[in-house]
């Protein structure tokens, strides 16, 4: 489970070869006792939930790093080793 980044308590990560259950591109996000399981594409909540300030800041930082989370997701569906990506700041 490569952790792709981590900001203001918030964890996001991807798993290796996780591209059956969801079936879309996405992230694994934590907060404290949160989870949330968020396309790439839409920013939809495919599981779970985040409180509403924190999903707000998850959102803006993906879409400021789209094009890096795309990268990573082709990586990690093969098995392959993930790149770390700036923190929202």
């Amino acid at each position: 489970m490569p952790v792709l980044s981590t900001f203001y308590g918030i964890v996001v990560y991807m798993y290796f070869f996780d591209d059956r259950k969801h079936r879309v591109p996405h992230v694994h996000v934590e907060y404290a006792e949160h989870a949330a399981v968020v396309a790439l594409s839409t920013g939809e909540v495919l599981e779970g939930a985040l409180p509403r300030n924190k999903m707000k800041l998850v959102e803006a930082w993906m879409e400021l790093h789209a094009d890096e989370l795309m990268a990573n997701w082709q990586l990690a569906v093969r098995g392959a080793p993930t790149q770390r990506i700036s923190p929202l700041q």
